[in-house]
């Protein structure tokens, strides 16, 4: 494990952030939630409250509690591509039709790995087959057949899943126990149960390990350790673990056109450009920091400019009535941002 040192005294500068995470689970309705932050290369907080489940003789939420981080899972597909670019396996701006078998549809046409990974493909499922919504790179839309797209092209063509190329690079060098794809048929006792609606028609139950499902399942202190790995270009206890140019190419805006008023991204992270009403990211917080939140509002988000790292966790599948989850996603960059700019300027 890397080499971070837990600071107490630094965790009161950070309360605001705590109260509102804690208010956030309160209004979802979760069983249990989690904290954990990084800032200056040291854990300054890390906070455990709850339930795994709403069952009578429930476990505690603890640091190896392990949580559905459902789309944040695409930052460990993000960074399969990168790898996947970095050592000649294909580029950014192949068009698709390289790799896919059935590359005769007619929604294939223009459409790169760029386009995949910045969510401007303009593919979309209609009655059950694939079309084209817009022309690749003029829009954005956030639709499922890119993260599939995705994956098979990875393993086709570096002969590796999404999976074993992040247990390969990261989980086994660094020896992280609490990150991994499990059969959601055959959950351990240190997965966190997701409470949802149960017609949810976005849920989905699936025993397959390869990284392509929505089935990954991270504790609190692990996803910012992850995010802290892109913090720091690569660097893993005083060693370059993962070559600088992947992570920079994960973390930078790809999107094709940036000029276009619409999300930019890098390698399926958000990042932060400009502000506007639609934006998963706080308006304080500053141009350059990247962010994932997930349908379970599972949220890592980091911050360059401060050094931070924030993760917040909860085990609610959706939202409640009248929770404002864009409101609430901002408030939290909003709020650890305050924070970090606090703490350093009290500790300068």
């Amino acid at each position: 494990m890397n080499k971070l040192l837990l600071k107490n005294d630094y965790s009161n500068l950070f309360e605001d952030v705590y109260t509102q995470v804690k208010e956030s689970a309160e209004k979802l309705g979760s069983s249990g939630a989690a904290l954990f932050i990084i800032h200056n290369d040291k854990i300054v907080t890390e906070s455990y409250f709850g339930k795994q489940s709403n069952a009578k003789h429930a476990r505690d939420v603890k640091a190896d509690t392990q949580f559905h981080i459902a789309s944040v899972r695409k930052t460990y597909i993000g960074f399969a591509a990168a790898y996947a670019i970095y050592n000649g396996y294909f580029s950014i701006d192949d068009p698709i039709r390289l790799f896919v078998e059935d590359s005769y549809l007619p929604a294939y046409e223009g459409v790169t790995i760029r386009h995949l990974l910045t969510h401007t493909h303009g593919l979309k499922i209609v009655d059950g087959k694939l079309v084209s919504e817009y022309k690749p790179g003029r829009s954005w839309a956030y639709r499922g057949p890119s993260i599939e797209l995705l994956t098979t092209i990875i393993k086709k063509t570096t002969g590796q899943s999404v999976a074993d190329i992040i247990k390969e690079q990261v989980i086994e060098p660094v020896g992280f126990q609490s990150t991994e794809w499990i059969k959601m048929s055959q959950p351990h006792s240190k997965i966190a149960n997701t409470i949802r609606a149960p017609d949810n028609s976005f849920w989905t139950v699936t025993d397959v390990l390869d990284g392509s499902g929505m089935n990954m399942y991270v504790s609190a202190q692990e996803l910012a350790l992850w995010g802290y790995l892109h913090l720091t270009g690569g660097k893993w206890a005083g060693k370059q673990l993962i070559p600088r140019e992947i992570m920079q190419m994960a973390t930078s805006i790809q999107t094709p056109n940036p000029r276009l008023p619409i999300h930019k991204n890098g390698f399926l992270w958000f990042v932060k450009d400009t502000n506007h009403t639609f934006n998963q990211i706080g308006d304080t917080v500053p141009k350059g920091s990247y962010q994932l939140l997930g349908y379970t509002n599972v949220a890592l988000l980091v911050i360059p400019e401060e050094n931070v790292v924030a993760v917040r966790m909860f085990n609610r599948y959706g939202s409640s009535e009248g929770y404002d989850y864009l409101n609430d996603i901002r408030s939290f960059g909003d709020t650890v941002y305050k924070c970090s700019k606090k703490t350093n300027t009290t500790h300068n």
